[in-house]
């Protein structure tokens, strides 16, 4: 399933660890994957396999404690969203816990309603992060590097941008754009390159792209859909101006963005 979390629970203690799978599994109500890991080396090797977003671990376990699996998992670029559970409540632990990125800290025995708040407070971190990552990976320089930032939200070409964005899946004529922000077409055009550094059409084309790369990224849809939710008549046409601007055809790309960011 294209949006489904994953939550990894690691902890020595069998009855611990089964209480929590237990809680959750309840609450996702088949959300949410759970996994759960004895040992901080099994729980390891199974972030590399899968990508684990909420991770819950035990700071005390025998051979490869909490903060040392969190350190392992830093060096080796796995950043799940993280809460500690302990039956220690030791200032050094937390602090050290705070430093390798710990969200939450929960002392044992652990209720229901303070596992569900913590994990919920885990959820909006990583939509947090997700929404970050995808701002990042769809970013396109060229939008970015714009005067638009200084305009007020009635002056013409403001106005001309917020109807683009509404409208890229329809057919947009620059003379339909400059109608409706009441200018001439020809004084349109050359204002709407001043102040965007790109004509009206090559604006249009870098919004419909990032639009269908928002779409790769986050939905299932077929690529002929996603065409014809970005602005263009046929998937052919489409794909060969995906590949001029990205490098790669809109399933390769896809492909590539497969995690989806999280």
């Amino acid at each position: 399933m294209l949006n489904t979390k994953t939550i990894l629970i690691v902890d020595d203690e069998p009855r611990t660890r089964q209480g929590l799978k237990k809680y959750l599994e309840t609450w996702a109500n088949g959300n949410y994957q759970i996994f759960t890991s004895s040992n901080g080396e099994e729980a390891i090797k199974l972030m590399k396999q899968h990508k684990v977003h909420i991770l819950i671990t035990d700071i005390r376990m025998p051979e490869i404690t909490g903060l040392q699996m969190l350190r392992m998992a830093k060096e080796q670029c796995i950043f799940p969203v993280i809460i500690v559970i302990s039956a220690y409540s030791e200032f050094e632990y937390a602090q050290e816990a705070l430093r390798l990125g710990v969200i939450n800290y929960l002392l044992k025995p652990i209720s229901k309603k303070a596992l569900i708040e913590a994990v919920e407070v885990a959820i909006k971190e990583v939509e947090k992060k997700e929404r970050a990552g995808l701002i990042e990976k769809v970013v396109d320089t060229k939008l970015v590097n714009t005067n638009i930032q200084n305009l007020s939200n009635r002056e013409p070409i403001r106005e001309a941008i917020d109807y683009i964005n509404k409208h890229l899946n329809n057919d947009l004529t620059q003379k339909e754009v400059a109608d409706y922000v009441h200018l001439n077409p020809s004084y349109f055009s050359s204002l709407f390159k001043e102040h965007m550094k790109l004509t009206f059409s090559e604006y249009v084309t870098r919004r419909r792209i990032q639009r269908a790369k928002e779409l790769l990224m986050t939905t299932n849809l077929p690529i002929n859909d996603i065409a014809e939710e970005s602005g263009y008549k046929t998937a052919k046409y489409f794909i060969k101006i995906f590949r001029e601007l990205e490098g790669m055809t809109p399933s390769a790309y896809r492909k590539n963005n497969s995690e989806r960011v999280f």
